[in-house]
């Protein structure tokens, strides 16, 4: 046998590694734990992923043992860092429809997270962001850590924030979500408490007893065991960045944001007002009307319908397939806008964005409320 054949053999030979599942699905005394589990790519959603989590929260609805839900990350690095942007770029440049896919199945499982049930708590550690917002921000109880940084991006990759991201942000205090949008800026475990977009905060080093208190029976109701490891938050930096932040971004044109920016006094100001420049023109007053839009919205299936036919049509565009390659594919960190700048955007441009999908809609639908799913008849 010549030495190619028994080098052949030996592979054949060695057993194959098991794959893991992208998504660990755990009973743990009262608690269903969904971990999500691509450390390598920090998490990253795929198609799959979005299917077993919503497989998991569908079943564990009827399963009278299952009190609670909680959500984590595998690995060190965080819980999520959003989509699998190369395969959604993938679809972007080759006419591909399996993003259309992906986004209609991760906007169902952002709306039964946002209505499930049960008390689910998400451990917001470390990176969190785009889609990774999607599947805590919505919980029920959402714990950050001291280090924890979420964001939404998209602005900096010619897209808009989604998975109900213009729901959440609109509803920020004052001024602070449209300038972390706009700005596609990231923020930190106080920031995301300042911002609405979490409850708590507890040591990172205290997550594995935070699970384990979770998951007793005998530890008492959920609210209880949260209390007891949370720990008090640090001062939010946009605290003190409230005035110049409400003043500079309570327009509701890009270019007058822009300016009012610029004429303000604070140097955290005009950095604030080159960082917007330097965005996807397009993505920035999309962004800002789907904000100003969700804002007087009465539910988050609205705007997530809103985002869907955004979402649609950025695949389709120049912007979001551009900005993904020279952010992520080349990372030459140079990308090369249509329009180039706010002042050579068209209003109809903009508006065609938002126009309605026909048959393509997003179904979702808000369930009643307890109080009036009885009371017909």
């Amino acid at each position: 046998m010549s030495a190619p054949d028994e080098q052949a053999e030996k592979r054949a030979e060695k057993p194959e590694q098991p794959v893991e599942p992208t998504v660990l699905v755990e009973r743990r005394g009262r608690a269903g734990v969904l971990t999500l589990n691509r450390p390598r790519a920090l998490n990253a959603l795929t198609h799959e992923m979005v299917g077993l989590l919503h497989e998991a929260l569908r079943a564990w609805v009827e399963d009278p043992e299952i009190e609670v839900v909680v959500l984590r990350g595998a690995g060190e690095r965080g819980l999520c860092a959003g989509g699998d942007i190369v395969a959604i770029h993938r679809d972007a440049t080759t006419g591909g429809t399996g993003s259309e896919d992906f986004w209609r199945d991760e906007y169902h499982l952002n709306a039964l997270i946002a209505r499930y049930p049960k008390p689910y708590v998400a451990l917001m550690d470390g990176i969190v962001l785009g889609g990774g917002v999607g599947v805590s921000a919505h919980a029920s109880h959402r714990v950050v850590t001291e280090r924890t940084r979420i964001g939404m991006p998209e602005t900096g990759i010619g897209f808009v924030p989604d998975v109900g991201g213009t729901w959440l942000l609109s509803r920020s205090p004052g001024e602070l979500g449209t300038y972390v949008a706009l700005t596609a800026g990231h923020a930190d475990g106080a920031d995301a408490l300042e911002l609405g977009l979490a409850d708590r905060m507890v040591a990172s080093s205290d997550l594995d007893r935070l699970v384990e208190q979770l998951a007793d029976p005998s530890a008492g109701s959920i609210e209880t065991v949260l209390d007891a490891v949370a720990v008090p938050a640090p001062e939010s930096a946009l605290t003190a960045a409230r005035a110049w932040i409400d003043a500079g971004f309570g327009h509701d044109d890009p270019r007058e944001i822009v300016a009012a920016l610029r004429a303000r006094p604070e140097p955290e100001a005009h950095a604030a007002a080159d960082t917007v420049a330097t965005k996807s023109p397009t993505s920035v007053a999309v962004t800002l009307r789907a904000l100003r839009a969700a804002r007087a919205m009465g539910s988050l299936e609205e705007a997530l319908a809103q985002e869907y036919r955004i979402a649609l049509r950025m695949l389709r565009g120049h912007d979001f397939p551009e900005g993904v390659r020279a952010q992520v594919i080349d990372k030459d960190r140079s990308p090369r806008w249509e329009p180039a700048s706010l002042d050579l955007l068209q209003e109809a441009d903009v508006a065609s964005y938002f126009a309605p999908l026909g048959d393509a809609e997003l179904a979702l639908t808000r369930p009643p409320s307890p109080a009036s799913a009885g009371s017909e008849g």
